[in-house]
């Protein structure tokens, strides 16, 4: 039984993860041991003692390894596939459990009772901006379209200077085998600078991958300082009405806005 006790530089880590639980029950898994791995699971510890006191056997009732980094979630706020089962495993490890979900999709990715805080909002665009602003760093699950969408913005948020948080790839077996080797493909090809590679983190299991974040630094060149992505960087002016452009370039627009101002 290995038992370590560790406090994260973490405070909130946001997991892209599935409303599909996925064909492999590995996939689950790895969702609950994710979970396990942010959250603080007691104890429970029983003694048994000879009749002089000297103790026989000592008995421990828990997980079979455990790590108390007492790191908050923050996810997309469904109660079904990776999503319900990672939040539900932080929930009852004790941690919060801040989940952010378009009013559109409630009724078709929360079923019966939730967990923690839901933060109901209008898109997609400020779904990712609000779970952003919450988070210290990022996590992949397995995961689909959505899932892939928002791990790419983030990287490219990174890319881009807007910020320096570490992005993690929980590749549970190989699952994410074949994106590492295009993007590897893509440094070949000249598609992203070499350096850019390293905004990646990814690993096997949850404690792998949450300890190779907690020493990761930034090692790329940014495109611009965090400072310099302001609204005049947008070339904002009265002149310049963006509510001529379609609505979901203004709404994505104004998300990117609101996710800066408050990472500040």
């Amino acid at each position: 039984m290995e038992i370590e006790m560790k406090h994260s530089k973490f405070k909130r880590i946001c997991v892209f993860c599935g409303s599909s639980p996925g064909k492999k029950s590995s996939y689950k898994d790895a969702a609950i041991e994710l979970g396990k791995e942010l959250g603080h699971h007691n104890l429970f510890i029983v003694l048994v003692f000879h009749s002089d006191s000297s103790v026989m056997a000592l008995w421990v009732k828990s997980f079979p390894s455990i790590v108390s980094r007492n790191i908050d979630l923050v996810y997309g706020g469904g109660s079904i596939g990776l999503m319900g089962l990672i939040s539900q495993a932080v929930f009852e490890g004790g941690r919060h459990v801040i989940g952010v979900i378009p009013k559109t999709l409630m009724p078709r990715e929360i079923t019966g009772e939730t967990v923690g805080e839901v933060k109901a909002v209008a898109d997609m665009h400020q779904r990712k901006a609000e779970m952003a602003r919450h988070s210290d760093a990022f996590i992949a699950l397995p995961g689909g379209y959505g899932t892939l969408e928002e791990l790419l913005e983030v990287i490219t948020w990174a890319q881009l200077g807007i910020h320096d948080k570490p992005v993690g790839l929980l590749n549970v077996d190989g699952y994410y085998n074949s994106l590492l080797s295009f993007i590897d493909k893509a440094v070949e090809e000249g598609f992203i600078n070499p350096s850019a590679r390293h905004i990646i983190v990814s690993a096997p299991t949850p404690r792998e991958l949450v300890k190779k974040m907690e020493e990761y630094f930034p090692r790329h060149e940014i495109v611009a300082s965090k400072v310099s992505w302001e609204i005049e960087q947008f070339g904002y002016s009265p002149q310049f009405d963006i509510s001529r452009h379609h609505p979901s370039l203004r709404r994505k627009f104004a998300a990117l806005l609101y996710f800066i101002a408050e990472s500040k």
